[in-house]
């Protein structure tokens, strides 16, 4: 990703390849940096639970894993208030968590929530976070998801909040693997052959991407690669942690 391509905007994203690393509770790996994105001025979180078939038990889930590593922040279900996007309108900041793309991305258009999350956050500055899924629909499309199609949405286009696609959960290809199905690499190279002039960010769990206005920057332990497409100089750039993109 290049800055050249994130125009001048107040948005605040931080977009989580996912919610656990391996030896860590949920977030803790990412916990400072949360709680730096958020300031002391955010004590409510609007959770948007989408992703997964059980709203409640998934809003609980957020609630109980937070507490247990020392977020202090009150977690609000979209779904338990009277209007979705009264709730939208209203929140001090916003977290989109994991589960399917597809389900998730087709409830944000079933509730008409796209428009209104792309005017909070690229117009009004409004916080949001994302991990995994959360982080798919920020972008430009799902298209570089690894979840199954299980549901149709209208179409792959997402909340398109920064000029680029994000591949959560990514892994390195190894050269000593017997798996005879295609790698991730293969797979983010089919998409830019369909779509010249997409970039790709590929984030390995326990990596994210921080954008504050036009400035983006990989955090964490683990870094990223960029795949880009032939219009842009075929290659794969490795992005090391705390690196601006």
């Amino acid at each position: 990703m290049a800055k050249d391509l994130m125009s001048a905007s107040p948005r605040r994203l931080l977009l989580l390849s996912s919610a656990s690393v391996h030896g860590c509770e949920p977030f803790e790996y990412a916990k400072e940096e949360i709680i730096n994105f958020f300031g002391s001025s955010v004590k409510e979180i609007l959770f948007i639970p989408y992703a997964l078939h059980d709203y409640d038990a998934y809003v609980s889930r957020i609630r109980q894993r937070f507490a247990k590593i020392g977020l202090d922040y009150k977690i609000v279900g979209i779904h338990e208030g009277t209007f979705a996007t009264e709730a939208v309108n209203n929140a001090q900041a916003v977290f989109i968590g994991g589960g399917n793309s597809f389900r998730l991305l087709k409830s944000l258009y079933a509730m008409d929530l796209v428009p209104l999350l792309q005017k909070r956050v690229l117009e009004d500055g409004l916080p949001y976070m994302g991990s995994s899924a959360g982080s798919n629909v920020a972008t430009i499309s799902i298209n570089t998801t690894n979840d199954m199609p299980i549901v149709y949405p209208p179409t792959f286009q997402a909340l398109n909040l920064i000029p680029i696609n994000i591949n959560p959960h990514y892994i390195d290809t190894d050269p000593n693997s017997t798996h005879k199905g295609e790698t991730r690499d293969e797979r983010i190279a089919e998409y830019l052959e369909q779509e010249p002039g997409r970039l790709v960010l590929a984030l390995r769990e326990g990596a994210w991407l921080r954008v504050e206005g036009d400035r983006a920057t990989v955090g964490g332990k683990t870094g990223a690669r960029l795949f880009k497409s032939l219009e842009r100089d075929q290659g794969i750039v490795e992005i090391a942690p705390d690196a601006d993109s």
